[in-house]
């Protein structure tokens, strides 16, 4: 049976209290959001057709879910870990940048303050490998690779514990 009253208040209620007012702190500006959504769009609209799905695999997701992260109407927001590849990939100027991030930044501002959107450290190489002949293939391998490089880096950061 549910207990319909609910205005009870405990030592429990208080602790989610904070949590709580952190979720209404993260909720996103919708205007904002809709603006850094519009920026990206116009950038995808004058790129080749396919684009979205290059994209799509870029950042592992179906192209359903870049049509809604795209779409001004759609209160989706971007998710942080994509937006540096969003960048890599979609080859935004530095003015489409700013203008995007100041955006993303109204939209969010937790996220941004919180580190969620911050530069990678590191440096990029960039290797020829050979072709598996798929496309399927050749994403599974480039996977590979990143995931490997992704694992092996922090133990390359690490204190030598001898």
């Amino acid at each position: 049976m549910v207990d319909e009253d609910d205005s009870r208040t405990g030592p429990e209620d208080a602790e989610d209290e904070p949590q709580a007012l952190r979720r209404r702190a993260e909720v996103a500006v919708p205007e904002a959001v809709a603006e850094y959504k519009r920026i990206l769009k116009a950038v995808l609209d004058v790129r080749p057709s396919g684009f979205r799905r290059k994209l799509a695999v870029a950042i592992d997701r179906n192209p359903s879910f870049v049509s809604q992260i795209i779409n001004p109407a759609y209160p989706v927001p971007i998710p942080a870990p994509h937006i540096e590849k969003i960048f890599e990939v979609c080859h935004l100027s530095g003015e489409e940048r700013s203008a995007f991030m100041a955006a993303y930044t109204r939209a969010h501002p937790r996220r941004v303050q919180g580190g969620a959107v911050e530069k990678r450290p590191g440096r990029r190489l960039i290797l020829t490998v050979p072709d598996l002949g798929s496309d399927h293939a050749n994403r599974q391998f480039d996977a590979a690779i990143d995931e490997f490089v992704r694992r092996l880096a922090p133990l390359l950061r690490a204190p030598d514990s001898d």
